[in-house]
C-alpha cells in the first residue's frame, strides 16, 4: 500500500497497488501516519521522495472502500485521518518531493499538496473531480490558495477538468516538468541536494512556512544562529569545503 526503501539518506515512500492504479484505501491514510512519524524520528534520513508504482501516481480514494453507507460519524472519522495524515506530512521536518507521472487524481493530488516541491513528467494529468460526484475537493480548498493561483484554483474546483504538467506548472502546482519517465531521475537529484542541506535550518524554514510573519523569522534566525550547524556552514564557507551538517 506504501512502501519505504531507504538509499543514501533518502526515503523513497512508493504508493504500492498498480493493479489498482494507486487507488487509496481508507487504511492509506493510518499507513502514512505511520510512515511519517518513523521519518520524523530517523535522524539518518534527511529528505523523502513520494511517488506511484505501474503507470501512474495515484487516481485517489478507492471508490470501493469508501464508509459512506456506514453513517455521519464513521465519515467523519475517516475524513479525520486523511486530513490529520496530510497534515502530519506536511509538517513533517524534512523536505518531501512529489514524484509524479499519469494520473495524478483527488486523493493524489491532495498528496501532492501536502510536500514541498513537485516534479512531474509530461505525462501526468492533475485533477480534482469531487464536484462531478457531488463533493467538493476540501483539502484543494483550504490549501489551494497558498500554493497555486485563484482562477487556476477554481478551475479545478469547479470544473473537475484535468489539467496537463504544464499547465499545473503555470498553476504553481509543479516546480519542474521533464520528460516522460524521468521524473524519478530528476526527483533524485533535486533530493539529494536537499539530503546534503542543513537540516535544522530545513526544519526551521518549514516550521517558519506554516506560520507566517516577521516574529517567525526574528525566532527562527534567533535559533539558528546558535546552532552547531550554523557554525559548521560557516566554517565550511570559510575553508571552501562542503559543510557536514550534524542536525544541531
Amino acid at each position: 500500500m506504501l512502501a519505504r526503501e531507504d538509499r543514501d539518506g533518502v526515503a523513497w515512500l512508493r504508493i504500492d497497488r498498480p493493479e489498482r492504479r494507486n487507488a487509496l484505501p481508507a487504511a492509506f491514510w493510518g499507513r502514512l501516519r505511520e510512515v511519517t512519524a518513523a521519518l520524523a524520528a530517523d535522524r539518518e534520513v534527511r529528505a523523502a521522495v513520494l511517488h506511484g508504482a505501474g503507470g501512474c501516481f495515484s487516481v485517489g480514494a478507492d471508490i470501493d472502500d469508501f464508509p459512506a453507507a456506514e453513517g455521519a460519524e464513521a465519515r467523519r472519522r475517516f475524513l479525520v485521518e486523511a486530513t490529520t495524515a496530510l497534515e502530519e506530512l506536511a509538517a513533517l521536518p524534512k523536505p518531501v518531493l512529489a514524484a509524479v507521472h499519469g494520473h495524478c487524481i483527488g486523493g493524489g493530488l491532495e498528496l501532492t499538496l501536502a510536500c514541498d516541491l513537485v516534479v512531474a513528467d509530461r505525462t501526468a494529468r492533475f485533477a480534482a473531480p469531487e464536484a462531478r460526484v457531488g463533493l467538493v475537493p476540501g483539502v484543494l480548498l483550504a490549501w489551494g490558495r497558498e500554493r497555486i493561483g485563484d482562477h487556476w484554483l477554481r478551475h479545478l474546483a469547479l470544473s473537475g477538468e484535468p489539467l496537463g504538467a504544464e499547465e499545473a506548472r503555470q498553476a504553481g502546482l509543479v516546480n519542474f516538468v521533464v520528460p516522460a519517465g524521468e521524473h524519478l531521475e530528476r526527483a533524485a537529484g533535486l533530493a539529494g541536494k536537499l539530503a546534503a542541506g542543513a537540516p535544522l535550518a530545513q526544519a526551521v524554514v518549514k516550521a517558519t512556512l506554516a506560520r507566517p510573519g516577521l516574529g517567525g523569522a526574528v525566532e527562527s534566525g534567533t535559533l539558528l544562529q546558535g546552532s552547531e550547524d550554523f557554525a559548521e556552514g560557516r566554517a565550511a564557507f570559510r575553508e571552501r569545503r562542503a559543510p557536514r551538517f550534524s542536525g544541531r
